[in-house]
Parts: C-alpha cells; structure tokens; sequence
C-alpha cells in the first residue's frame, strides 16, 4: 500500500528507473504503476510473454535463449515498440531493467524520438554496496506467480498463510541462484563495467534524477514521487502555457475576411480618386497625387476635366 502522502502525478510520465541489483526498482516500479496507472515495462515480462504466445519475436527470442545466446537489442527494442502502441502505455511508462548499456540507451532513445515517446525522466535508486549484499542475499522468490520478497525488507509482506494468487495456496518461497553472496559481487562488477555509464548519458540530457534508496520502503516511495512531482510541475505548466496562448490565438479565417475587407475599401478608395483628381484640376486648385501615382496619370485626368 502506498504511504498516505503520495499524490499523483497527474501529468503523462515516461520514466527509466535506474539501480544496482538489489536497489529496489522492481518495488518501487510496482508501486508507481499503481498510483499513477501507467504499466511497469518488464523487457524480462516481455520475453516471457512474447515466447509463451509464439509471436514472431517470441519465436526468435527463445531461439536465442535455447541457443544460450542473449537476445539481440533488435528484438527487445522491437517488443517494447510493441508495447507502447498499447492503450494503457498513452499516459506514459515505466521502464525496469532496460536500457543496461549505453549501446541500448542509444537505441531506444532512437525508438523514443521516431514515436514521438520522449522520456521525462530517469530516476536513479542510490544503495551502498554492503546494503545491496544484504538485500540480495536476503531475496526470495515464489516458484508459481513469481512475486518476490525480502527477508529484510518485505518482513512485514511475509505471511506463512498469504495466499499466491496464481494457485490459491501459501507462496512457494524460493532463492534464485543467483540471489547468493556468491554471485552478488560479480553482479555488481557489471553493473559498476555496463550500467553506471548510463547515469552521465542520462545527466548530461538533463534527465537524470538520484534519489536515496535506503530506508524503509514507504519512505523511498515518497522521495521517489518528490522528485517526479519536480520534474511534472513545469512540464504541467509548459503544457498550460501552450492551451492558453493556442486559445488566444485568431481563428483560421478570421484575418483573411478582415484582410479582404481592407483590400476592398483600399481599391474603392484608389478608384475614386482620379474622379477627385479630375475636379480639383477643374477648380484650379493644385492636385494631390497619391503615393506612387505619376505625372502622367494627372495630365490625361487635367485633359480629360478641360473637355
């Protein structure tokens, strides 16, 4: 449940969530979704369900994956395209464990740009590595929906008699293998070689946003809404400045009567004057030409009004 003091943001949000294994994205993603009703984007969720209907990219997908090899950024790339085309992704998104590498930034923000997608924000969740360790060594899993918790974090979550929903039963806690102390700190080596370039991409685009990510979850939630509801005030604000001054402005057809109306008044008035022209000369009083007109234009008028 999130914590009484957060509000939405109530403005289209596309959102990267930024962080070390162990940082807390996959919670607060979860919990963002749910307050601001924009989907969590999963490029793991993805795969799995791409593979599972036998799409053409799910087909290639597990070729890849049987095959041992990773899945190439083409076809992620090419499932969030797919993604984003659903109803729900209209007010925004939030992207969780994808881009990992600069290459990957790069290409999305290509993907972004071609469907006028833009990203509003990267947020990234700051954890010291001895907090990371506990976390991830603490992780554990249900084996059938997949949800998982945490021995440290999540005590309160954790209830012997909570049902799963997938099977009605209490949740089949596992620990991922590489959920281990073994495997943690070679997991933080890539993250530190592939995925912290991604934070100065981001910084020098003007999107990135750190946040402490330590502490209990609520709190974390609140520094996390905190920081988007900077980034939403002047985005909002943009927006409304761009509705008042689009409804200030003439309708389409307006100027061009009242043009019309000018230009014809103009060119009566022009029509008339050689007739005026005409009957000053007959007065013998001097003749005011208009700007522009000639000395030849007055004398055929002069000769004209003599006759």
């Amino acid at each position: 449940m999130l914590p009484p003091a957060a509000a939405s943001v109530t403005t289209t949000m596309r959102i990267v969530l930024l962080g070390a294994p162990g940082s807390g994205k996959g919670t607060q993603s979860q919990r963002l979704m749910q307050q601001e009703h924009i989907p969590q984007i999963s490029t793991g969720d993805l795969l799995r369900a791409a593979v599972a209907r036998g799409t053409e990219l799910g087909r290639k997908a597990k070729e890849a994956m049987d095959g041992g090899r990773l899945v190439a950024d083409e076809l992620v790339l090419g499932l969030i395209r797919e993604r984003l085309a659903e109803p729900d992704a209209r007010r925004g998104f939030i992207l969780d464990g994808f881009p990992r590498n600069l290459s990957q930034a790069q290409a999305l923000a290509r993907l972004l740009g071609t469907l006028r997608q833009p990203l509003d924000a990267v947020v990234q969740l700051e954890v010291e590595y001895g907090e990371l360790v506990r976390r991830i060594s603490g992780r554990r899993t249900c084996a059938d929906c997949g949800r998982v918790f945490n021995l440290f974090t999540s005590a309160g979550q954790l209830n012997e008699n909570a049902p799963c929903p997938r099977t009605g039963a209490p949740h089949r806690l596992i620990q991922r293998p590489d959920d281990n102390e073994a495997t943690v700190t070679e997991r933080l080596r890539v993250y530190d070689e592939q995925t912290r370039p991604l934070i100065e991409f981001y910084r020098a685009r003007g999107l990135l946003r750190a946040i402490n990510a330590e502490g209990e979850v609520d709190e974390v939630t609140r520094r996390l809404e905190q920081a988007l509801h900077a980034i939403a005030r002047p985005k909002a604000a943009k927006t409304a400045r761009a509705a008042t001054r689009k409804s200030r402005a003439p309708k389409p057809g307006g100027r061009r009567r009242g043009a019309s109306r000018r230009a014809a008044k103009s060119a009566s008035g022009m029509r008339r004057k050689p007739a005026a022209t005409a009957r000053a000369a007959s007065k013998g009083k001097p003749v005011r030409r208009a700007p522009g007109g000639t000395r030849a234009g007055g004398r055929r008028s002069a000769r004209r009004a003599r006759r």
